[in-house]
């Protein structure tokens, strides 16, 4: 098998026992699992819950804290002893943990962004274990994935990974729910993450958890439109992982052939930028930015609303609605005038100091 890299997600209930701590036995068996991943010379970074499950015991809760500062300080606890746990225990294999805590500003900011990258690739590059959770300590609701589903399927994605392996304590999706309906069935494959998909997927997850299958699902759909293939589901031993990459893991693939990966700066624009404005085009601009691949060009744009600057990420509509976003090569200001004069007749050349105005390499449809 050739050299892979793949972003495992392992979930508190994955990692704990019902009381809350982390169970060693089950600790265990997914280091070793990572450990021979690592060995089969595979590239891995591992996105680990399980701080706040592993923390709020010491803080003296009697079960997982509902309330923002509750979980905060668990987490503030629980990190540490988690990595702790981890460096101990994968040294054993000479394998030297990372730790990376992120939350949505670190996606948001373009700069923090590319580092992000930058410090994933060095580390990978030099044999390390990357281990990334959110920065629950100081994360806020509108600055949170929600869960770390969400957020592996963002680093999967992002660094380009052949595979998203998302760990559970239920092997899979099944058109009802396995725990309370005997028939139900499982699916093995599936190419697309529908609606009536996310409709069967209801649920909150586990007592130590923030997850359940729907938000699984959700990651699942965005990093199939990022063109990572996922599982989800379960296993055992020290070969669970070798095994799903061998695509016979007890539990549901998700994957599409026909799709392909983003670059960075896209996946950056799609999922992640604040827009600054609006810009309007014509039926002649939709169908080239839409149907031939074409930039966004000045004579194109009919309409500019708020205010941005060069580099600025805009939403861009024709006569069918919302088209998609880009990053703009021109001010809010120096449209207007392009617009003024386009309509007054006036030689446009010297108005706009660009020929393109959204360059198709950093567009993306809706």
């Amino acid at each position: 098998m050739k050299k892979k890299r793949i972003v495992v997600k392992i979930g508190s209930s994955s990692l704990t026992n019902d009381q809350g701590e982390i169970d060693q036995t089950k600790f265990m068996d997914h280091v070793y699992a990572l450990a021979a991943l690592k060995k089969a010379k595979h590239e891995v970074i591992l996105v680990s819950s399980g701080a706040v499950a592993a923390g709020f015991k010491k803080l003296g809760y009697p079960t997982r804290p509902v309330t923002v500062k509750g979980r905060q300080a668990a987490a503030a606890v629980g990190q540490s002893l988690l990595i702790q746990l981890y460096s101990e225990k994968l040294s054993e294999f000479h394998i030297v943990p990372a730790q990376l805590l992120l939350t949505r500003s670190d996606f948001a900011d373009r700069s923090r962004f590319r580092n992000a990258f930058a410090t994933i690739t060095e580390l990978l590059d030099r044999g390390l274990l990357p281990i990334i959770n959110e920065n629950d300590t100081v994360a806020v609701d509108e600055l949170t994935f929600g869960d770390n589903d969400m957020l592996s399927s963002l680093v999967s994605g992002f660094i380009h990974a052949d595979m998203l392996i998302i760990l559970t304590d239920i092997n899979g999706l099944y058109d009802s729910n396995p725990q309370t309906n005997p028939h139900a069935k499982r699916f093995d494959r599936i190419e697309e993450i529908t609606d009536e998909l996310l409709a069967l997927a209801n649920g909150t997850g586990s007592k130590v958890g923030t997850g359940g299958m729907k938000s699984k699902l959700l990651a699942a759909k965005t990093a199939l439109s990022l063109g990572v293939p996922v599982f989800i589901g379960k296993g055992e031993g020290t070969d669970k992982l070798l095994q799903i990459l061998k695509g016979c893991g007890d539990g549901t693939y998700i994957t599409n052939e026909s799709l392909g990966s983003i670059n960075a700066i896209r996946q950056w624009i799609a999922l992640h930028s604040e827009t600054s404005g609006k810009i309007y085009v014509d039926e002649g601009a939709e169908e080239a930015i839409l149907y031939r691949g074409s930039s966004l060009l000045p004579a194109g744009v009919d309409q500019v609303k708020g205010t941005f600057q060069k580099g600025d990420v805009v939403e861009v509509f024709g006569v069918s609605g919302l088209l998609g976003r880009g990053e703009v090569e021109c001010s809010a200001d120096e449209l207007r005038d392009f617009i003024q004069s386009k309509r007054a007749n006036i030689n446009k050349r010297t108005l706009i100091p660009t020929v393109e105005v959204i360059h198709r390499n950093r567009w993306v449809s809706v």
